[in-house]
């Protein structure tokens, strides 16, 4: 008779193996993130914007150009010129030669000309016009300058501790600069303040004087739920984001910083929205992969 020690041997080492595949299958599959930018230039913070806790973050307090998350504070502004009555969205907004000088991306105005209000609005969501943001912030301060000041002012008031504001569009100065933390309480601040106006930031093109301005936050679209808000990139800050989720009753604030690419930052953006929606993430530790590792 064989000995039948090799048998059992080898069904205790197949039933080690099962244990091992089924503790394999249950660890989070997004314990290891991969994040498309380099250590030094990554922020990201994702928050629950009906409770305000924070699901995620990385580097959410440091220092960080803004680039064209700029406009969603020019965009605060405008809204609360609209709500107090000193504009309507047929007001007329000139377009200074200061103003049409702006570097792209822009709506190319020629001297003389204006837009009203509520283009306006569109320009800056969807075209993200360097040269519109600046018209209404010389419209709403009297000059880019004092717009700044008081978009500053406005950051403070809504606990934007770290953010500073030089101008209206977001194009390179070296003085202004915000966090992550900052991007997610303005994000938060814009649907909390102005519900009926945030429509505006799921629009991903619109009509203007005859013919289609396409925009460029190919969030929209991509992933149920994502209904804004807002795109950003200078060479300096890469590339920037921040994304509101809303559905099955829940609402998230997404900021992401200095991707290397927008299709790596869009692709990093839905995997913080699955990680934060995901029950088994709750609490579990994350590793991260930085893009030079």
């Amino acid at each position: 008779m064989s000995n039948p020690l090799p048998l059992i041997q080898r069904v205790f080492a197949a039933l080690a193996l099962l244990v091992l595949l089924a503790g394999c299958a249950t660890t989070p599959p997004d314990s290891v993130l991969a994040v498309p930018a380099p250590a030094q230039k990554y922020a990201a913070i994702v928050v629950d914007a009906r409770t305000g806790k924070q699901l995620f973050e990385v580097n959410s307090t440091a220092q960080r150009y803004p680039a064209s998350l700029t406009k969603m504070m020019t965009l605060y502004l405008l809204f609360e010129a609209l709500e107090a009555g000193r504009v309507t969205k047929e007001t007329q907004i000139p377009v200074s030669d200061h103003a049409a000088s702006q570097p792209p991306t822009k709506m190319r105005f020629r001297r003389g000309e204006s837009i009203d209000v509520d283009s306006a609005i569109r320009a800056i969501v969807v075209k993200s016009a360097n040269d519109v943001a600046v018209a209404v912030g010389e419209y709403l301060g009297g000059s880019e300058e004092q717009f700044a000041a008081m978009m500053t002012s406005k950051a403070r008031q809504l606990g934007m501790t770290s953010t500073t504001f030089r101008n209206a569009s977001g194009l390179p100065d070296d003085s202004q600069m915000t966090t992550a933390r900052d991007m997610a309480v303005l994000g938060m601040a814009l649907r909390q303040r102005f519900p009926q106006q945030f429509h505006y930031f799921s629009e991903s093109d619109f009509m203007f004087r005859g013919r289609l301005v396409r925009g460029h936050n190919d969030m929209l679209g991509r992933v149920r739920g994502v209904d804004g808000i807002k795109t950003g990139y200078i060479r300096a800050s890469g590339f920037n984001i921040v994304t509101s989720y809303n559905a099955d009753g829940r609402n998230l604030i997404v900021v992401v910083m200095g991707a290397d690419s927008a299709r790596q930052r869009n692709d990093h953006v839905e995997a913080l929205i699955q990680r934060s929606l995901s029950p088994t993430m709750d609490g579990a530790k994350t590793r991260l992969m930085f893009a030079e590792q």
